[in-house]
Order: C-alpha cells, then structure tokens, then sequence
C-alpha cells in the first residue's frame, strides 16, 4: 500500500508451476518475472519446489485472495482500480461484483482483453482517467509482457498480473471448493472443470525434474 500511495510504480507476478517453466525456456520472460515489485507463489508445486532447492517459503498466496484482500484495503481509501482482461462483458460483471462487495472501492473502469493490440488497451485505462491499481487478467505470459513493456506509458500506479481472477470476481467461473483448497488440490478442480488443461498439465512433471536437477547438480535458480 505504501507504494501504491507514493506513486512508485510497479508490477505483481503470481507465478504457478507453469509460469516458472515457462522462466526456464525464455532468458527475458525470466527478467520480466524477476522485475516484478513483488512475487507471490500462486500454487503448491511451487512452494514444493522451492522446499527442494533449500528455500523454503511461508506459504501460497492465490493470486485471487491477494486481489481480495488488496481491493478491502484500496476500499478504505477510496482508490481507483481498472480491469482489464477476460471476454467481453465479463470485466463488467466483475466490476458490478466488485463495487458491491467494496463499495468504497472507485471503477474507474473496464476493458475486455480481446483488444486489436495493446495500444487500444493503454488508450482505454488512459480515457479512464487512470488508476491506483489495474487487476490485468489477459493469461501468462501476455500479461506480464504487457505489464513490463507498458508500465511508463500506462496511467497506473500497481499492475496486477492475476489470470483468469476477473471470472470469478464475475461469477462465471467457480473456484474450487474450500476442501480442495485446504488440501492443495485447487489444480485438480480446475483439471476437472477444464479436461482442456490436461495438455498443459504434461509441463509439471518436467518442472519437477527440472528442480531435482538444480538441486543435485546446480544451476540458475530464477
């Protein structure tokens, strides 16, 4: 909050398993990860990982709890947060959501992230008038590509890189039930929802052994 009331600007990264892979293969997603104001471990395997290179951390933080608790505290400052991000007419409902729960929270508004290109986007948050902080759901690793390539130019303060949050601040998208959270199975829910993911699940296992290596034989920890 402090950084966000002195206008320092920056970006958040919420990297799963899949993210950090994707650090692996390419040297400037990497820097752009590492760039990030702040870095919060969005998913179990990559608190695992971490254990195994001999550097723990305190635990998971979901990027849509973050957003959560970040939004109650903007609200009592009344800041202004712009979404950006899903299909059409759901960074509308999201906000409608939003303004409800935080209704001390300004929208400053919404632009749906199916933009020509990212000059639309930035012409959007700038026709707004700005914002303390932006929540930018357009996927990874587009999001964080867009956050770092924009950050001067973009009339906000805090960029969010939070994935498909803006469905579930919608309502279109369920979160996993409060069992599966407790037992680190959130990606089992969504695998279940989504079978679709399967494809991109493959990535875990070498993500596992690209860890196990590191540890047995050195090399970049990023």
């Amino acid at each position: 909050m402090d950084q966000i009331r002195a206008g320092k600007k920056g970006y958040v990264v919420t990297p799963n398993p899949e993210i950090v892979y994707a650090t692996f293969e390419d040297p400037v997603f990497r820097d752009i990860v590492n760039r990030a104001s702040l870095v919060l471990p969005d998913g179990i395997g990559v608190i695992y990982a971490a254990r195994i290179l001999g550097v723990p951390l305190a635990g998971k933080v979901p990027g849509i709890d973050f957003a959560d608790a970040l939004m109650y505290r903007m609200s009592q400052e009344g800041m202004r947060l712009f979404l950006l991000g899903a299909k059409p007419g759901v960074a509308e409902k999201a906000a409608e959501n939003i303004k409800k729960k935080y209704p001390g929270l300004v929208i400053a508004g919404t632009q749906d992230g199916y933009f020509k290109d990212d000059q639309q986007a930035i012409d959007a948050v700038k026709a707004a008038g700005g914002a303390d902080v932006m929540f930018t759901c357009l996927g990874a690793p587009k999001q964080e590509r867009f956050m770092a390539g924009h950050m001067d130019e973009l009339p906000v303060t805090l960029s969010c890189g939070l994935g498909g949050s803006l469905d579930v601040f919608a309502g279109t998208v369920q979160r996993a039930p409060e069992l599966f959270r407790r037992l680190n199975l959130e990606w089992l829910h969504r695998l279940l929802k989504q079978p679709s993911r399967f494809g991109r699940m493959m990535k875990l296992p070498l993500f596992l052994l690209i860890t196990i290596k590191t540890r047995l034989f050195g090399g970049k920890q990023s």
